[in-house]
């Protein structure tokens, strides 16, 4: 969706997570954590974790403030997203959806959804306050948490619940240049 908004050229490759495509000997090279998301620009560097390509690519737009402040409460949500918000969503959202639900992780699921709903609380309060989570501008904070916000649902999370969010989603929506993530985590 950044590469979207800023207008980036860039070659999307798709990465089956489920039939171990991060675990080839030839992603290994590039990322020997294995994981995805994975940035290879066009002279061969790689980079990986979503929050540090993001940063990367947004290095001198306007996404990312100039401000010290500013650019600070950008990566205090960026690690909000990765402590906070996505160990919950996103895993309730991967057992529910990807990996059907099975009996074994339905207690974990259940015990996941007091932590997302933790995290969703405090990004309500502060959507409810500002258009944005750094202020009413969007920033990569804003891309950072809407990857698995928009799609809470789907690990059982009510966006009902959470004004805030939902008028923030679509602020995110009606943006110029948007396109729709789904399906783009996996």
């Amino acid at each position: 969706m950044l590469c979207a908004l800023l207008k980036i050229e860039h070659q999307w490759i798709h990465i089956d997570i489920l039939k171990g495509e991060s675990k080839t000997a030839a992603f290994l090279a590039k990322n020997s954590n294995g994981k995805i998301p994975l940035l290879e620009t066009p002279d061969g560097t790689c980079l990986a974790e979503s929050n540090a390509i993001l940063n990367y690519l947004a290095s001198e737009s306007s996404l990312l403030p100039r401000d010290a402040m500013q650019r600070a409460k950008v990566l205090q949500w960026q690690f909000f997203e990765q402590y906070s918000h996505e160990p919950f969503i996103a895993v309730a959202r991967y057992i529910n959806i990807y990996l059907s639900l099975p009996k074994a992780r339905q207690q974990e699921y259940q015990d996941l959804q007091a932590g997302g709903h933790k995290a969703l609380a405090v990004m309500e309060k502060q959507l409810l306050a500002t258009d944005f989570l750094v202020g009413n501008t969007l920033s990569i904070a804003d891309i950072s948490l809407y990857g698995y916000t928009h799609v809470a649902e789907e690990g059982g999370f009510d966006l009902n619940q959470y004004p805030g969010i939902l008028a923030w989603c679509k602020r995110i929506e009606s943006m110029p240049g948007y396109i729709n993530m789904q399906d783009s985590e996996l």
